[in-house]
């Protein structure tokens, strides 16, 4: 038997003399890697029916890949396990991080320990991060790992067999990382069967077409191949070539076909001559789909529940958990085993499984629909009596029809929080649904539904409301629970573009709250919402309504979380209506004193934290702005939100690098921005942010035609976002429009921002500054009155807000429409505030202006000297084409 098991083995590689020279070139290859930088990263894919040999090939490449001193990181989806978030990574990782300690596992995750600990297994519930990671911070934990692996431990060889069967978010990451391995000593080498991929697989269909090959398809076997195995397994003087031929059209020249067949035919003492071959189909028959259950249950009653329990547990079964699943002694269950391994259905001795997924599936679909639902409940009971904990026990769960169990109910529940925890919010979702439906009682119902809630609000917003409007509806609610459910639904529905709801609804929450404390955070995200809300009615009573609530914390010195988070709201509302700069840096310090604002605290949002940084930025304190930025952009990361949120971060840290450093760091970050929401999804929220700013950068660069190119790309047009955003989206496609050409249309949208923004009374032109874009469009336009009293009414603003940067982009607009000595006085004075402050391109732009206004004064030396440093800023702060255009006038100035 061990040597019709070898052979088993063996029939994988015959006729895979290609492949195999294809994986050996790319082994060598990677191994030359570890003397070498040159080397690329590489990916093969093997696909093919089962039984074919993928799992044969795969071994083989293991082996060759230690024979060559390369680590080595494998494992296998399992068809029980693919609801089971992140466990062909645990299986890829397990073995290197279950033989050191802990210690040593630290070291080997470092920073990404907290981040990634649920994730592979290494925490439960109590120990995990009190703030969930997304699912893009997981994956960058598990590239980073994998990566510093390859670099440090490698060159490594990473196997997936069967990925047809692996979970969604390890087929995500295994996408993902796959495009990032060039120039990494890494070979992905990946094993599936075609037409079973998952529905939502497409990027992973998509991974083999990267190096421009496809994937390697393993083919059936010719007769010739065929009859070289029967002639190595029979034993017999004579082996006649009919039989051969007929164990070929039998098996269609499927490899573990081939082995079941001869091994069965030789136990029925079949020789192997022409005179056998009626009886082939007969044999074959039984070692698949019912002949095979038949002879299952053969070997008796022990055997077929031991089976049963290992088809239900998946691959990788301890013999004690499947005992317990069975209901037998450790060694009845060690007597079924011997049987099962000399009928060729199970292998291993402790660690029990099938010896090929085609009999592991016959299994399983063999059981009774009834005993298939008690294995699996008394499967998830097992595992948690063996202290698997409840990620572990919830596939079962899910395969278990609801009986209104509330012990279930909490184990589900419980389950959700890990996945949660562990950067998977879809199986997180699961397992909520489920249950919803055991149905929970009174008591659990709306805990559920506004887990639930939770767990799809940055995914599925509109979902999320309905979640938690039901929650809402239960009776008994404790006051605590009915608040987190109405910010969680306010911000569902302010994600939705729905911000009047988002606003009405913490409203009324707040008439009936039991506690000045309750009452105050409802305050913050109704005033915050109603701040956000675009087509917000009463502006002005709003700003009197927070200012007042935020003298009055003030005097009474309240330093909580609520009250802090109303002061920061303060200090932004004075940018945007234009207050003076010292209120604005007045509330801005109260707000950040003492413990300040954390960017990642769940009960809040980061959206106040974010705009108290900015006040700072348009207060012309540009330090004091990059310090919260790092603070805040570290939080994220520390915290594994790497998705949207960083989107958000970086984005907008490359609009403050707009406004007062260097454009060229600006559009880096913009660009890292654009790509993180991109993958994180199409069409999010984060999208205005990110394009608005890349668009208002690139403009300044002088890369007009890629702007308008982004801007068709992501359909940054109306209608707008219903929420207000920096750099304000209509004024940005304005300002784009009038360079590229077409003033007319920009004046039309330029216009539009300006009614909407003074009918809130957000006024200030150093926040958004449409005034200054629409007065040139209407001097292109012929229109010079209507454009000098814009430039005049926006100077007039931007001294009543004070700072410096929007005085002096002021004054250099006003200049634009006078002549002679005022124009030259407006310049001067324009240059000299600018100098003040943090601002090279806009004083850039000034220098220019004031160069060629002195040049017509016929001031041809201070003229050169206004040019010499318009270039000097301008390649400071890489504004391309100004730099560029200076040049061109320092050239011409000479001659």
């Amino acid at each position: 038997m061990a040597e019709q098991i070898k052979l088993a083995a063996g029939a994988g590689l015959l006729e895979r003399e290609a492949e195999l020279r294809v994986a050996r070139l790319a082994l060598d290859s990677l191994a030359a890697a570890g003397e070498s930088t040159g080397a690329r990263g590489r990916l093969l894919v093997f696909t093919g029916a089962a039984g074919l040999g993928k799992t044969s090939l795969l071994a083989r490449v293991r082996e060759e890949a230690a024979a060559r001193e390369l680590l080595v990181l494998s494992a296998r989806g399992g068809e029980q396990e693919r609801l089971s978030a992140f466990q062909v990574v645990r299986n890829l990782l397990h073995p290197l991080l279950a033989e050191v300690g802990e210690e040593a596992r630290r070291a080997i995750l470092a920073g990404w320990y907290e981040i990634l600990a649920v994730a592979l297994g290494l925490a439960d519930d109590g120990v995990a991060p009190v703030a969930a990671p997304d699912p893009q911070g997981i994956r960058d934990g598990l590239d980073w790992v994998v990566t510093n692996l390859a670099v440090s431990r490698g060159p490594l060889v990473l196997v997936v067999d069967d990925a047809h069967w692996a979970d969604a978010e390890s087929l995500a990451w295994l996408a993902s990382f796959a495009s990032r391995v060039e120039d990494l000593p890494v070979l992905l080498v990946f094993g599936y069967r075609p037409d079973e991929l998952p529905a939502g697989s497409e990027a992973f269909q998509a991974m083999a077409e990267r190096d421009g090959g496809g994937p390697l398809g393993l083919s059936a076997l010719t007769p010739e191949a065929v009859a070289v195995m029967v002639r190595e397994m029979y034993s017999a003087p004579k082996i006649q070539a009919a039989f051969c031929r007929e164990v070929w059209a039998v098996t269609a020249g499927n490899p573990f076909e081939t082995v079941e067949l001869v091994t069965k035919a030789q136990e029925r003492g079949l020789p192997p001559v022409e005179a056998s071959c009626p009886l082939l189909r007969e044999v074959a028959a039984a070692t698949k789909g019912s002949g095979l259950v038949a002879r299952l249950e053969r070997l008796g009653r022990s055997a077929t529940r031991l089976a049963h329990a290992v088809s239900v547990l998946g691959i990788h079964t301890p013999l004690d958990l499947a005992a317990s699943v069975a209901g037998q002694t450790r060694a009845e269950a060690a007597d079924a085993v011997e049987k099962l391994r000399l009928a060729r259905i199970l292998t291993g001795h402790q660690i029990l499984e099938f010896v090929h997924p085609l009999i592991a599936t016959s299994v399983y679909r063999s059981i009774p629909a009834e005993q298939r639902t008690e294995l699996h409940a008394r499967a998830g009971w097992a595992l948690l009596d063996a202290g698997r904990g409840p990620g572990k026990a919830a596939r079962h769960w899910l395969e278990v029809p609801p009986q209104g169990d509330d012990a279930v109910v909490e184990q589900l529940r419980s389950a959700a929080r890990l996945f949660m925890k562990a950067g998977a919010p879809e199986t997180a979702q699961r397992c909520l649904d489920r249950a919803l439906r055991e149905p929970p009682s009174p008591l659990q119902r709306a805990g559920v539904l506004f887990e639930l809630g939770y767990s799809t609000l940055l995914y599925d917003p509109v979902a999320t409301a309905g979640h938690l409007r039901a929650a809402l509806a239960e009776e008994g609610l404790a006051e605590e629970l009915r608040q987190s459910i109405i910010v969680r639904l306010a911000q569902a529905l302010a994600h939705s573009n729905r911000l009047l709801e988002a606003a009405e609804t913490t409203a009324d929450a707040a008439k009936s709250a039991e506690s000045h404390q309750a009452w105050l955070r409802l305050q913050v995200w109704n005033l915050m919402w109603c701040a956000f809300d675009a087509d917000e009615r009463g502006s002005a009573a709003r700003s009197a309504r927070l200012a007042a609530l935020a003298e009055r914390i003030e005097a009474e010195r309240d330093r909580s979380v609520a009250g802090r988070y109303i002061l920061g709201l303060r200090a932004w509302d004075a940018v945007v209506r234009g207050e003076y700069k010292d209120t604005v840096t007045h509330y801005a310090d109260l707000a950040l004193e003492g413990r300040g604002l954390t960017w990642t605290d769940e009960e809040w949002a980061f959206e106040v934290p974010l705009l108290t940084c900015l006040t700072y930025m348009y207060t012309d304190q540009p330090e004091r702005c990059e310090q919260l930025f790092a603070k805040g952009i570290a939080e994220f990361e520390d915290a594994g939100w790497r998705g949207a949120h960083l989107s958000f971060a970086h984005t907008i840290l490359g609009y403050a690098r707009y406004r007062y450093g260097n454009l060229a760091d600006a559009e880096g970050r913009a660009r890292l921005g654009l790509e993180i929401a991109n993958r994180v999804g199409e069409g999010l929220p984060v999208h205005w942010y990110a394009v608005g700013t890349l668009i208002t950068v690139l403009v300044a660069r002088g890369s007009v035609a890629e702007a308008v190119a982004l801007a068709d790309r992501y359909d940054f047009h109306a209608p707008y976002s219903a929420a207000v955003v920096f750099p304000d989206a209509q004024t940005v496609r304005g300002g784009m429009l009038l360079l590229a050409g077409d003033p007319g249309q920009a004046a039309a949208e330029l216009v539009g921002a300006g009614a909407r923004l003074d009918a809130r009374e957000m006024s200030n032109p150093g926040w958004c500054s449409w005034q200054r874009r629409l007065a040139r469009a209407r001097a292109e336009l012929g229109e010079a009155g209507p454009a000098r009293e814009l430039a005049a009414d926006a100077l007039v603003r931007a001294e009543r807000f004070g700072a410096d940067s929007s005085v002096g982009m002021e004054l250099r607009s006003c200049a634009r429409f006078a002549e002679g000595q005022e124009r030259l006085a407006l310049l001067e004075r324009s240059v000299t505030v600018l100098s003040r402050c943090t601002a090279p391109f806009p004083q850039a732009l000034a220098r220019l202006d004031l160069a060629q206004a002195l040049r017509a004064d016929g001031q041809s030396d201070r003229a050169r000297s206004e040019l010499t440093r318009v270039l000097e800023l301008a390649e400071e702060c890489a504004a391309t084409a100004l730099a560029e255009q200076a040049r061109i006038e320092l050239a011409g100035s000479v001659r």
